[in-house]
C-alpha cells in the first residue's frame, strides 16, 4: 500500500485576532501523484489546509495550533520553510505577491538560483519549462506590463522550474478570463502527467472538469464531504448551490459574453449625452492614458487621441445610463483595470472629465463623485475591526445603517474582527460594505467576486442591482458570467483601450433571481 505524501492529523488552528477556529479537528491524506480539489464556501478553511502544507502555518502566520501534519515524511512544524523549497510549491491566488524579480526571465530562474544550482542546470530547468509551457513569447518581458493570465503563467513556470513533488494553487483562476483559465487547465493536465500531486483551492470549477481523482468539501474549518472526482461532477446543480458551490459544467453560451470583438451593432456612445433608451446618463470625456510616460522638461505632455496605438485607453466620449448595473468584459490585458482607474481618478496623469446634473468633475475631484473597490481589497482595508471600515466610508457615522450593510453581506459575526484576519472572500464582502456605505453616485468594481462561493456572489449580485435601482450607476469589470446572468443590463466591452456597448442576451436576463 503507498504511504501517503501528506498527511494531516486532528488539526485544530485559530488565526491571531480571531474569535473562531479556522480548523476544526481537521485530519486528510494525500497520495503521491493525487489530483485533489478543495472546495466550499469563502472562510471555510481551505486556504489555511493550503498553508499548513507549505508550512506557512504555524511558520509564518501567528496562531493557536494543535495536531500534526506531515508533508514527504518531515514534520511540518519542526521543518525550516526553506528546507521545503524543493517539495513544495505555491502558486497564490495574487500572483504579484510571489514575485521577486522586475522582469520574467528572472522570476522564472529565481527559485534555481535561491537554492544555489549550478547555473547549468538553471539554464536547462528555464528551458525545460518554457518549453513544456510554452511562453516563449513571455520571455524578456517587464512583469508589470504583464496581464493577469500571464502573470499567473510565469507564477507557474517559476514553481515548476523548482521541481517540487507538490504543487499548490489558492484559488489560482479568480482573476483570469476564459482563455487564461483553459491554459491554466493544460498546465494543471501536464503537470498531472509528470506525475505530481496536484491541490486547487477554488471556486470556479468548469475547468477543472475530468482532471480531479479527489474533491473535498470544506464547511466552517471541517471537512464536510469527499468524493471522487467523478462523482462530484454528475451532482446536481441545486445540490452544489446548496453547498454554496458554482457549477461543475461551464454552459458554452456564457463564453459567448467574453468573446475579443463586440457585435456588428455594438459601438461607443457619441453625438448626444442621451443614452440609448433616452434617459439622461453620466457623460465620460477626453479620457486618454498611456503607461509609457513621454519625457518632458517644462510642461507635461497631456494625452490625446492623435496618441493613437500609444494609448492604453482611448475614449473620447462615453455615455453610462444611470441606474444601471454595467458588466464591463475584455480579455485579461485590454484595459478594464485601466479604464475603471482612470474613471475615478487613480491614474494621475489621465486627462478625462465627468459631466453629470450640469457639473463637471476634474481631477482630484473625480475622487469624491466616485468609489471603487479594487481588485487587491488589501490595498483599501485600514482599520482594526469590519465596522470602522464601514463606519470609515459614510459620510455622516450612522452605526445602524452600518450593521444593516454588514448583516446583508452576511458579515455581522466578523463586525468586531480584524479585516486582515479574515479569509480572501470575506475581506473582499468587506469592500464591497465599504463601497455600499460610502453612498457614491458612481460606484466601480473591479473583480468583486473573484474569491467568493455561489451564494456570497448571488448576494453580491442583488445588492449591486439594488444600488442600481436606488439611482446609482454601477460599473463591474468581471470574469464572471453567473453574475452577469444575475444583475447586469448591458456590457460595456473593453478591446485595447477603446469602449463598445454590446446588450446581455436575454436568456440570460430570464435566468435572474
Amino acid at each position: 500500500m503507498t504511504e501517503p505524501l501528506i498527511e494531516i492529523k486532528n488539526v485544530e488552528y485559530r488565526y491571531k485576532g480571531s474569535t473562531a477556529d479556522s480548523l476544526s479537528d481537521v485530519s486528510l491524506t494525500v497520495n503521491p501523484g493525487e489530483t485533489l480539489l478543495l472546495c466550499g464556501a469563502s472562510g471555510s478553511g481551505k486556504t489555511s489546509i493550503i498553508r499548513l502544507i507549505n508550512g506557512l502555518i504555524p511558520h509564518y502566520y501567528n496562531g493557536e495550533f494543535r495536531g500534526s501534519v506531515t508533508v514527504a515524511g518531515r514534520n511540518i512544524a519542526k521543518t525550516e520553510l526553506t528546507d521545503l523549497a524543493g517539495i513544495v510549491g505555491t502558486v497564490f491566488q495574487n500572483p504579484r505577491s510571489q514575485f521577486f524579480s522586475v522582469d520574467t526571465d528572472g522570476e522564472i530562474v529565481f527559485g534555481p538560483e535561491n537554492v544555489g544550482l549550478p547555473p547549468a542546470e538553471i539554464r536547462r530547468r528555464k528551458e525545460q519549462v518554457v518549453g513544456e509551457m510554452h511562453i516563449s513569447e513571455l520571455l524578456d518581458r517587464s512583469l508589470f506590463e504583464l496581464s493577469g493570465g500571464e502573470k499567473q503563467r510565469i507564477a507557474c513556470a517559476s514553481v515548476a522550474a523548482l521541481l517540487p513533488e507538490i504543487i499548490l494553487l489558492d484559488e489560482p483562476s479568480s482573476n483570469l478570463d476564459w482563455t487564461a483559465m483553459e491554459n491554466l487547465r493544460e498546465i494543471i493536465l501536464l503537470w498531472k502527467q509528470q506525475g505530481k500531486t496536484v491541490i486547487v483551492s477554488e471556486h470556479r470549477l468548469w475547468y477543472l472538469a475530468g482532471i480531479l481523482d479527489r474533491v473535498v468539501y470544506m464547511k466552517k474549518g471541517k471537512i464536510a464531504g469527499e468524493w471522487s472526482g467523478e462523482d462530484f461532477s454528475k451532482l446536481s446543480e441545486e445540490g452544489l448551490q446548496a453547498m454554496a458551490l458554482r457549477p461543475t459544467a461551464a454552459d458554452r453560451r456564457y463564453a459567448e459574453l467574453f468573446r475579443d470583438e463586440p457585435s456588428e451593432n455594438a459601438g461607443a456612445f457619441s453625438g448626444t449625452a442621451d443614452t440609448a433608451d433616452g434617459g439622461s446618463g453620466i457623460v465620460l470625456r477626453d479620457y486618454y492614458f498611456s503607461y509609457k510616460k513621454k519625457p518632458y522638461i517644462f510642461r507635461k505632455h497631456r494625452f490625446s487621441e492623435a496618441d493613437g496605438e500609444n494609448l492604453n485607453l482611448c475614449i473620447p466620449k462615453l455615455v453610462l445610463p444611470r441606474g444601471r448595473v454595467i458588466a464591463v468584459v475584455g480579455r485579461n490585458g485590454t484595459g478594464k483595470s485601466t479604464f475603471l482607474r482612470c474613471l475615478c481618478g487613480l491614474e494621475k496623469d489621465c486627462t478625462g472629465v465627468i459631466e453629470a446634473d450640469g457639473m463637471t468633475y476634474r481631477g482630484r475631484k473625480r475622487v469624491g463623485f466616485s468609489y471603487m473597490v479594487m481588485q487587491d481589497v488589501n490595498h483599501q482595508l485600514f482599520t482594526d475591526s469590519v465596522e470602522a471600515e464601514v463606519l470609515l466610508s459614510m459620510k455622516v457615522k450612522d452605526d445602524r445603517r452600518c450593521l444593516r450593510i454588514l448583516s446583508r453581506l452576511g458579515l455581522l459575526p466578523y463586525k468586531d474582527v480584524h479585516p486582515m484576519a479574515l479569509s480572501g472572500g470575506q475581506k473582499q464582502r468587506v469592500a464591497i460594505a465599504s463601497a455600499i456605505a460610502a453612498g457614491a453616485e458612481l460606484l466601480l468594481f473591479d473583480e468583486p467576486t473573484s474569491g467568493l462561493d455561489y451564494a456570497h456572489m448571488v448576494k453580491v449580485g442583488k445588492m449591486l442591482r439594488e444600488l442600481a435601482d436606488g439611482g446609482s450607476t454601477v460599473l463591474v469589470s468581471t470574469h464572471d458570467p453567473e453574475l452577469i446572468a444575475l444583475c447586469c443590463d448591458t456590457e460595456l466591452v473593453i478591446r485595447k483601450g477603446r469602449a463598445f456597448y454590446r446588450a446581455v442576451p436575454e436568456i440570460d436576463r430570464n435566468n435572474r433571481q
